[in-house]
């Protein structure tokens, strides 16, 4: 099926290893002591039974799968109700012409230009072929993050999420994240399969395992993966690390500055998100049979109450996956790649979907997006937000980057700085 895996690359598997961290065991015993094995049996297993019927679809779908929407229908009328069940369902979608094709493919010239002009002073990841960049507020980022149709759409975005308790907006808080330029032939096995937004801290924080509350509890058809009411106050950077971010992204994004398609070094998706990462969290409690014919079912696999083995799981990095540990996924025939975009295109993941890069950029052109995501207004992105405005305009990278490089940009050749910004755009950058 075209937009599928032909092959596995050579990303890690996550097999079975002995933990000494005491985290892991507690954040289990407190969730068994709270919901009980039957639950969680029950949970698993109804789980389990969506994947087959879920796997299925993808692999007879592959990449048409995820919905493709222009953005001039957005902001004309928003989401019709079957747009929105589909956004909910595969939990990634592209939303086409953002940006102005040629107004983007300008703006790649200008941040190439940008970079060759600082290049002495830039660095990036990873070290050895460095192509996501560690800049942050470069004239062309600011521009594509305040692009007016940017904000508006964010907005849209921000609103297929809810909270019955009023203290959230669906205003738009603006992330400043790096940008990429990914040559041709430049392999980049950095990022396989991931889920973002905090790894152990979905287990063993009391206010983002609430979040999953339906899971742990026997009623996963119940679970609603954009509640913003319970999700708004989880603690993603309960266990800091440099792949840990403190702002909560309704959606992560890519808008496309240059062609991104498949072996290409474009992005893939598994494209579900709420049995997807019921997967994913109830993964730790049951331990494989020992007959490998036997990994599918389900029901052989055996309640695990005394193990602190979490599959994929390290504190400081985002939640890995991949086949050998989280077999029903089946990933190999599951990860899809996103449709071809041009530049101006857009890209748009729920912050529990898996993600992975492609490690192999078999195109003739370079590959470049810049990092935008979609953010509410909550307490804790206004509270970032502040601490990010102060960094960047005393010449320091924002809070969440400051692994990742601490160039003063302030004195890059061609920045600009907030200049120019229109109100809406200040409100968004915190302003």
């Amino acid at each position: 099926m075209p937009g599928t895996l032909l092959e596995w690359p050579a990303w890690p598997e996550f097999i079975k290893i002995d933990t000494l961290d005491p985290d892991f065991l507690k954040a289990k015993h407190e969730i068994i002591a709270q919901y009980g094995e039957p639950a969680l049996r029950a949970s698993w297993l109804e789980t389990c039974a969506k994947l087959d019927g879920i796997t299925e679809d993808i692999i007879n779908r592959g990449s048409s799968i995820i919905p493709i929407i222009k953005i001039q229908d957005v902001l004309r009328v928003g989401f019709t109700e079957e747009q929105e069940a589909e956004i909910k369902r595969v939990g990634s979608f592209v939303i086409r012409d953002v940006i102005p094709e040629r107004e983007a493919t300008e703006l790649f010239q200008d941040l190439k230009n940008y970079v060759a002009n600082n290049q002495q002073h830039i660095t990036g990841w990873p070290t050895e072929t460095p192509s996501i960049l560690s800049i942050y507020t470069s004239p062309v980022q600011m521009t594509v993050r305040t692009h007016p149709n940017q904000l508006a759409l964010q907005r849209h975005l921000n609103a297929l999420w809810h909270d019955s308790t009023g203290e959230t907006s669906p205003d738009p808080l603006l992330y400043f994240d790096g940008v990429r330029i990914r040559a041709p032939n430049q392999t980049f096995m950095g990022l396989g399969p991931h889920i973002d937004a905090g790894s152990l801290c979905r287990w063993a924080d009391p206010a983002y395992r609430l979040v999953y509350d339906k899971v742990f509890s026997g009623h996963v058809s119940e679970h609603d993966s954009f509640d913003l009411g319970i999700r708004k106050s989880a603690d993603q950077y309960m266990f800091p690390g440099s792949a840990q971010s403190t702002f909560f992204r309704s959606f992560q994004g890519w808008t496309a500055l240059t062609r991104a398609a498949p072996r290409e070094g474009s992005l893939m998706l598994y494209p579900n998100v709420a049995t997807a990462i019921a997967y994913v969290l109830l993964r730790p409690f049951f331990h494989p049979p020992a007959n490998e014919a036997d990994i599918l079912d389900a029901e052989k696999w055996t309640f695990n109450a005394e193990d602190g083995f979490f599959p994929g799981t390290y504190k400081p990095n985002s939640q890995l996956l991949s086949p050998t540990s989280h077999p029903h996924l089946r990933l190999m025939e599951c990860m899809v790649n996103i449709p071809t975009m041009k530049a101006g295109d857009t890209v748009w993941w729920h912050s529990d979907v898996c993600h992975a890069v492609e490690p192999e950029h078999t195109g003739k052109d370079d590959a470049s997006v810049v990092y935008v995501a979609a953010s509410p207004t909550t307490e804790i992105n206004k509270a970032y937000t502040k601490r990010q405005l102060e960094a960047v305009l005393a010449g320091r990278a924002p809070p969440d980057f400051r692994a990742h490089g601490n160039a003063d940009e302030t004195k890059f050749k061609g920045y600009v700085g907030f200049a120019g910004m229109s109100e809406e755009a200040k409100k968004a950058l915190g302003i």
